[in-house]
């Protein structure tokens, strides 16, 4: 085949999958080298651009897909009647802000970083394909590791995790490493508590008012993705 021609079966490869195709599997079914399928999905990309198509290539890591444009967004929703799904939740993203940044990445990493139980946020970001197991930690209890997706990537509209901003400076912030995340909980030492001494010429203070304190409700809300 010519380099029309196999463009043409490559455009027709990434449309018929709907989801991010490794490279290296368009090279398998294209004959061709992983480099010269680049180069070819890299022309196909720059063609739709160049005609004004509606569709689009993205590159999402190693993977590639053929997309609609977002500025067509609204009119396919419109068609397909799909529901705008509400944002996700400010835990949601700062979960997947630690991921992002540290993967592969333990639970217990994910907690200490942020000091509260994440179990409900992790499941719900791997229901909604933004991160997902990347094998466990050889460690005691084999713990699992999480990453990013695809998918992540495409909703935040990058092709590679070095696309991603860089941290603001840490210098002096510690943050425990992810063999630290992963060990089992270690007993933390009693703190010793100093009691003031009171001025006994004074009256004693008042008790403070129990209404004066707000317990805080459990759980957090989790919301779906855009």
């Amino acid at each position: 085949m010519n380099i029309q021609e196999l463009q043409a079966a490559a455009e027709a490869i990434l449309f018929a999958c709907g989801e991010p195709l490794e490279t290296a599997r368009m090279a398998e079914a294209l004959e061709l080298d992983v480099e010269c399928t680049e180069k070819l999905l890299t022309k196909l990309k720059d063609d739709l651009d160049e005609r004004g198509s509606g569709l689009c290539v993205l590159k999402l890591g190693d993977r590639y897909q053929i997309c609609a444009r977002t500025e067509y967004a609204g009119m396919i929703r419109s068609v397909l009647e799909l529901k705008k799904n509400a944002p996700l939740s400010p835990a949601a993203f700062e979960v997947l802000a630690v991921v992002a940044y540290n993967q592969p990445i333990t639970k217990s990493y994910i907690e200490q970083v942020r000091g509260v139980d994440c179990s409900g946020v992790i499941a719900t970001l791997c229901q909604k394909g933004l991160i997902e197991e990347k094998g466990r930690l050889e460690l005691p209890g084999r713990p699992l590791l999480y990453g990013t997706t695809p998918e992540f990537l495409k909703c935040f509209c990058i092709s590679a995790l070095s696309e991603l901003p860089e941290l603001p400076d840490r210098e002096g912030l510690t943050l425990p490493s992810a063999e630290q995340g992963s060990a089992s909980e270690q007993e933390a030492a009693p703190e010793q508590s100093v009691q003031p001494e009171l001025d006994t010429d004074t009256d004693a203070a008042e008790s403070p008012d129990m209404d004066d304190f707000v317990v805080p409700e459990d759980g957090e809300d989790i919301y779906s993705i855009v």
